[in-house]
């Protein structure tokens, strides 16, 4: 009997959006929202999406959390017969850590190199970079992203399509004329996950995979003695943990073993609760580190020391720090509203107004909207943005106002890019 993809009904152990919707007592327009946001991590199968248990344990925590940090009444209830938890397999090696403290303040030099794939801005590359590791070439499809790749970088950026047989080919050229006969020492990126999906108990290619069967494909191709790769933190429990592990073992495939965890970047100076599942991975036979933190939640830098500043700094096209002019009744809205709390009821954290005087929440570009400024009734500039995501200031973005605000929201922050530089370099050895 042919393998077909899995029908939601025979799959009790995942939820729909509709299962959501009637457990949380939600409409189902707004779970659809919290999907597409990234909030509530789902995968499509046929043409619906799935959610883990696991996940929707976790996504109504947040919820209850939220309303009861914000004095609400409940709106949402533990159900009286909650689904069980779907946990991750575990079967990732246990996680080293390394204490990059002594080579923070000033990183030396290396002759470890890296090229940096589906890259955007820079972000990734800006934070290698300044653990002092070599770039040697960024890739992306994004021309706006591209034109700011090259201000602000001295290493070639290759823009296009990495499906197509010809970038590729430029792709592998440029590497290769910029290494000189040297080793590449790592290959790092981003790939989107939205197409993983079940065909009976397996994970099937999706065609929106081919971005991540590229990369696994430069990488068999390349051979970096290390690979980093960087995803949302809801990877880890995709059909649950079934996904982490089908990337470890692809890549074990190829002859790297890899060690994963998620890094927040508010534990390494960066003025944000961003949260990311970090992949680190070699074939030399050495074993992976990821940094330690370097600050406690106590010590975090916050929004108001990142941005306070900028409150009275008049606008400056050049300095990407335009404020938006709202209409009165929306500036209005702003005003009033609370921090931590989303201008909608729809959305929990695009519209959302960022604390003060705590390390800001996760910044976005889209999904409704971007974040709002504590003090003032708007939403942030490029520049504050940039800032809480901790790009310096010489770090200028090219584009139009919103696809800026779309390199910026999508980037790496820099500092989380350089405490991974950093354990890269203490796991070869190069500290």
């Amino acid at each position: 009997m042919s393998q077909r993809l899995i029908d939601i009904h025979m799959t009790p152990e995942f939820l729909t959006i509709n299962d959501i919707a009637q457990k949380l007592d939600l409409s189902v327009k707004s779970v659809r929202r919290f999907v597409a946001s990234g909030e509530l991590p789902a995968t499509k199968s046929c043409s619906h999406y799935l959610i883990s248990p696991q996940d929707f344990n976790d996504f109504r925590e947040r919820l209850m959390q939220d309303d009861n940090a914000t004095g609400k009444s409940q709106r949402v209830s533990k159900p009286s017969e909650a689904p069980s938890e779907i946990s991750a397999p575990g079967k990732t090696a246990e996680v080293n850590w390394c204490d990059i403290s002594p080579y923070w303040a000033n990183p030396t030099p290396s002759k470890m190199t890296f090229v940096d794939l589906f890259c955007g801005a820079g972000g990734l590359s800006k934070g290698l970079e300044m653990s002092g590791l070599e770039g040697i070439c960024g890739l992306d499809w994004f021309k706006e992203a591209c034109m700011t790749y090259r201000r602000n970088f001295h290493h070639p950026f290759v823009n296009g399509d990495i499906k197509d047989p010809a970038i590729k080919h430029l792709f592998y050229e440029t590497v290769s004329r910029q290494l000189r006969g040297r080793q590449l020492s790592i290959v790092a990126g981003g790939f989107p996950c939205q197409g993983f999906s079940m065909a009976g108990n397996r994970i099937v290619d999706d065609p929106r995979n081919s971005l991540y069967l590229e990369l696994i494909e430069i990488v068999r191709h390349l051979q970096p003695e290390f690979v980093i790769c960087e995803n949302v933190k809801g990877l880890r429990s995709m059909l649950g943990g079934m996904v982490e592990q089908k990337i470890l073992d692809d890549f074990r495939e190829i002859g790297y073993e890899m060690n994963v965890t998620v890094l927040c970047a508010a534990d390494y100076h960066t003025p944000q609760k961003r949260e990311r599942v970090i992949f680190i991975g070699n074939r030399i036979n050495r074993p992976n580190y990821h940094p330690t933190p370097l600050l406690s939640p106590k010590e975090y830098v916050t929004t108001g020391n990142a941005i306070a500043d900028l409150m009275t700094m008049p606008e400056n096209k050049d300095f990407n720090h335009v404020p938006t002019r709202h209409r009165p009744d929306m500036a209005e809205r702003m005003a009033a509203l609370p921090e931590g709390q989303s201008l909608y009821k729809g959305y929990s954290d695009a519209w959302k107004k960022c604390p003060w005087d705590e390390a800001s929440c996760t910044i976005k570009e889209n999904h409704g909207g971007v974040n709002i400024h504590p003090r003032l009734p708007r939403v942030l500039t490029a520049r504050e943005m940039a800032r809480l995501q901790s790009f310096p200031d010489d770090f200028i973005f090219e584009g139009p106002k919103n696809k800026q605000l779309v390199q910026i929201g999508n980037a790496v922050p820099p500092l989380l890019g350089k405490a991974i530089g950093l354990s890269v370099r203490f796991s070869r050895g190069d500290l």
